[in-house]
């Protein structure tokens, strides 16, 4: 049984909500061969990959997650904190690729 069937496809749709395009997920993505999502706060590793591979149809071969804490923020005299993030790192099977900038189908 594969990891997609675990779970229900429109769980798996709302997994993920966006990849992370920035600096050091380039830099991460070039010397890993990593992918950097941003996912669900309550998103396991599992579901991660399986929405990976349901998506992009491709192979996942590890996934790592890390929570990322707001930052403190004030405007005048209020301040607040940003919401806290949850990301995950997805390492690829050698040969896979996910390109983002070519047009969704």
């Amino acid at each position: 049984m594969s990891a997609i069937q675990k779970f229900s496809e429109e769980r798996l749709m709302k997994v993920l909500l966006a990849p992370v395009i920035s600096e050091k997920a380039t830099f991460v993505a070039e010397k890993n061969e990593q992918v950097v999502f941003l996912v669900m706060p309550d998103a396991t590793k599992l579901e991660v990959k399986a929405a990976v591979e349901l998506l992009f149809k491709v192979e996942v071969e590890s996934v790592q997650v890390a929570n990322r804490q707001g930052k403190q923020k004030r405007s005048g005299r209020f301040s607040g904190r940003r919401n806290h993030t949850r990301r995950a790192f997805v390492s690829l099977k050698p040969g896979q690729e996910i390109n983002f900038t070519e047009e969704a189908k």
